[in-house]
Order: structure tokens, then C-alpha cells, then sequence
């Protein structure tokens, strides 16, 4: 009789656990979406920052379908009763998973007789050469072309390049370098701030044994994996962005290996006697300190030095410009992990004996990540400004590679073409200009003293 009762007690004790863990789950749900309607509900009161929103949608889908808005290549064509989608197969192609057939090697795509075609809307790639349209043709001057079609809208450059062809493809570029670099400083920046915001100075403190050996796997894991493939990156990232992606996770994927390699090591290490004892780690200090040096020294100088003694590449530009751009973000989540970690469910957590890096993951760094969207719609627009001064400057982007910046500095040569300055110029001006507007419209719906 009593094994039944204690049977039926702990039935029900195990009922209203689940009752209260989907209560739980309810109420953080509820929370969850009511922050979220309320943030998109204070967005949409700037009506400035919703524009810019829709505007930079609208950039974002011009720089993703850059090559089928202006390409040299058709969409799709009928060529001896085949049917081919030339555009899609050249991504095949630069990945290394096909190769163009015979008929389609070192031909001019214009001349060949198709029984049907579907051609991009603007019929040139960037780097294609229009001789009888060179030295400077402007956009409202008689062009020497076929048809209509194959009219420069925004004229041509002293080579007979497309400015227009050059301008959607800038758009590419300039978002990969924003999207990318500030994707490396998030990384960089959340991982670095959460860890001296939540630690501090005497909150980690591990063994001798592991903090020695952490250190030396960390610098050779970035050596081997970032530094001896540098060239691998460079190639592949040159080839397509598929193939440039593919190679940062297999560095990120040895870089793991290598500092999980130098926790295992550490194991039999922290049996030695002095190695074992426990030594606190000043996360706070070593990494403010980090950021007052890179802060310290100007940017643009940093990364121009740096460019400098490397080989041009718009990779390159990237990293760099992600490397030198974290500090912000770092403080932001700082500032917010100081206060977060002495809230009530942080020591509940720990009190329930969760590991410092599970609540720090699970916990805190989710409950402080709202100013890092504002740092890195922020961060997007300065990083596209840099890239296109260090393109008007010539530096760091080979001289095959059509930017905004690249046009501008072109227009330095011939002060009466008055389209690759305005152009270009307007299209920097506009997309900083909408990055920072969108900022500002998070900055205002994150902040809960607007609250109405």
C-alpha cells in the first residue's frame, strides 16, 4: 500500500513538473514574441528607417542576382537543338564541378547563332571591352552599337567598359565586404566581449597546465589553419565565393582541432604538481587592453599598412577590414554581459550548477546581443567606405576587380566624364547613408525608454 502511494506521489510530482516546465515554455515564448512585435512595431514608426530597409532589400537583390541582370552570357538559349543555361552553368564551372563543352570555349557569346535566346537585361560583364564605344562615351551622346539593347545607359570608361554592368556588380562586392567583415568582427567581437564582460578579472580560473597549453594550440591552430593556407584562401575566393567559404570553415574546422587537441593534452598535464593548481585568468584586463591598442592606432592606416605587403585581393580586404573592426562590438557586449551576469536568472543558472560556458552561451550571450545589431548595421556602411577609399586609392583590390571605388578613382583620370564620378559617388553616398538610417531605426526600437 505504501509503494502505491509513493508510486502515485511521485507520478504527480512528475505531472506537475512537466505542467510547469510548459508553463515555462509559454511564458518565455510569449515574452519572446511580445519583445519581437514591439521591436518591429517601434522600427516601423521611423518611417526613414523602414525606407532605407526596402532600400537596401532592393540592393541586397540586385548584389545576389548580379550576374543574371549583367552578363555577357545568356539566361537560357537553344544552340543545335540543345538547351543551356549558360549563367547557372558558369557557377558550375567556377566551383570545379563542370566544364563548358567544346562548342562554348573561347567564343564571343554575341556572335554565335542561337536558335532562340533570353539575354540579360544589361548584356555586358564588367570586365568586357566595347572598342568601338572606348575613350570616355557618355550615357546621353550617340553610341556605335547594334540596338538599343546594347546601349551603355550609364556610358563607358577609356577601355569601352560598361559603367552600368560595373555599377551592379560594385553592388555585389560592396555588400560582400560589408556582409563578410562584419560577419568576421561579430564572430570575433561577441566571442572576445562575452568573455571579458562575463569573467572579468577573477571569475576563470583554470589549471596551469591548460592555460599554457591553450595558448600554444590557439596560436598554431591560427597559424596553420589561417596562416600556411593564405594562398588557399586567396585562390579560392579568386575562383568564386562558394569555394572561399568552404575554405574559412575548413580553417575555422582546424583551428577547433586545435585547440580541442590542447584541452585533451592538458588532461594528463594537470596531474604534475604544479601544473594542477589553479591560476586566475584576467580576461577583462588582457582584452581591454587588446582593444585600446587597436583603437589607438587610425584604421585606415592599419589596414593600408597592412595591404600593403600582401597580394591584392578583395578576400584580403575583407579579413582585414573584419580583423580591425571588432573593438566596437566587443564593448558593447561588455558592457551589457556586466550587467546581465548578476541578473537573478544568471544566478539561478549557476546555481543550479550549470558550467560557466553553458550559461555564458545559452544565457547571457543571448540576453545581450540586441546593441550588436545596431554596431553592425553601423559597422556594414563604415566597411563599405573603407573599401571603396582603399579602391579609389588603389589599394588592395586587383586591377581586374570593377568597384564603386574603382570607378570613382578612374574618374580622378578624366574630369570630363562626369558619369563615373556622379554615379559611383551617389551609389556610396546612398547605400552608407540608408545603413546608417536603419541603425539609428534599431537603435530607437531596442531602446526601452521609448517604450509606449
Amino acid at each position: 500500500m505504501f509503494f502505491k502511494l509513493f508510486k502515485r506521489r511521485k507520478k504527480v510530482e512528475e505531472a506537475m513538473d512537466q505542467a510547469a516546465e510548459g508553463q515555462r515554455e509559454i511564458v518565455n515564448k510569449s515574452l519572446d514574441q511580445s519583445f519581437k512585435a514591439y521591436v518591429v512595431r517601434q522600427f516601423r514608426k521611423n518611417k526613414l528607417a523602414l525606407f532605407s530597409f526596402y532600400f537596401a532589400s532592393i540592393l541586397a537583390f540586385i548584389a545576389l542576382f548580379a550576374d543574371f541582370i549583367a552578363n555577357e552570357k545568356p539566361l537560357v538559349a537553344q544552340y543545335e537543338d540543345e538547351i543551356f543555361f549558360p549563367v547557372l552553368r558558369d557557377y558550375s564551372v567556377s566551383m570545379g564541378f563542370a566544364e563548358w563543352p567544346t562548342q562554348f570555349q573561347n567564343i564571343t557569346w554575341s556572335e554565335l547563332e542561337y536558335d532562340w535566346v533570353v539575354w540579360p537585361l544589361i548584356p555586358y560583364l564588367p570586365q568586357n571591352m566595347d572598342f568601338m564605344n572606348s575613350q570616355f562615351v557618355s550615357p546621353l551622346e550617340e553610341q556605335e552599337v547594334k540596338s538599343l539593347r546594347w546601349k551603355h545607359w550609364m556610358g563607358t570608361d577609356a577601355l569601352g567598359r560598361d559603367v552600368l554592368s560595373g555599377m551592379i556588380h560594385g553592388t555585389r562586392i560592396a555588400f560582400l565586404v560589408g556582409i563578410i567583415s562584419m560577419s568576421i568582427s561579430g564572430f570575433i567581437g561577441i566571442f572576445l566581449g562575452a568573455l571579458a564582460g562575463y569573467f572579468g578579472d577573477d571569475r576563470l580560473k583554470v589549471s596551469r597546465a591548460k592555460f599554457f597549453l591553450n595558448i600554444l594550440f590557439i596560436v598554431l591552430g591560427f597559424y596553420y589553419g589561417f596562416g600556411v593556407r593564405s594562398l588557399t584562401l586567396e585562390e579560392a575566393f579568386s575562383t568564386s565565393i562558394g569555394g572561399g567559404v568552404f575554405q574559412i570553415l575548413i580553417s575555422v574546422m582546424i583551428v577547433t582541432v586545435f585547440i580541442a587537441l590542447g584541452n585533451l593534452l592538458a588532461i594528463p598535464f594537470s596531474k604534475l604538481p604544479w601544473l594542477k593548481g589553479k591560476m586566475g585568468v584576467p580576461m577583462d584586463l588582457i582584452i581591454t587592453r587588446m582593444i585600446e591598442i587597436i583603437v589607438s592606432v587610425p584604421k585606415l592606416i592599419l589596414i593600408m599598412s597592412i595591404v600593403a605587403i600582401v597580394k591584392p585581393s578583395i578576400f584580403i580586404v575583407m579579413v582585414i577590414i573584419g580583423l580591425t573592426s571588432w573593438t566596437g562590438i566587443a564593448r558593447f557586449i561588455r558592457a551589457e554581459l556586466l550587467k546581465v551576469r548578476n541578473l537573478e536568472f544568471m544566478e539561478a543558472a549557476n546555481a543550479l550548477g550549470f558550467s560557466n560556458f553553458r550559461s555564458l552561451l545559452k544565457h547571457a550571450i543571448p540576453n545581450a546581443l540586441s546593441p550588436v545589431f545596431i554596431a553592425i548595421a553601423f559597422g556594414i556602411a563604415a566597411a563599405i567606405l573603407i573599401e571603396s577609399t582603399l579602391s579609389f586609392l588603389g589599394i588592395g583590390v586587383s586591377a581586374e576587380t570593377i568597384t564603386w571605388g574603382k570607378l570613382l578613382s578612374i574618374a580622378r583620370s578624366a574630369p570630363d566624364a562626369w558619369w563615373l564620378a556622379i554615379f559611383p559617388g551617389f551609389a556610396i553616398f546612398i547605400t552608407v547613408t540608408i545603413f546608417n538610417l536603419i541603425g539609428e531605426g534599431l537603435t530607437d526600437a531596442l531602446d526601452p525608454r521609448l517604450k509606449k
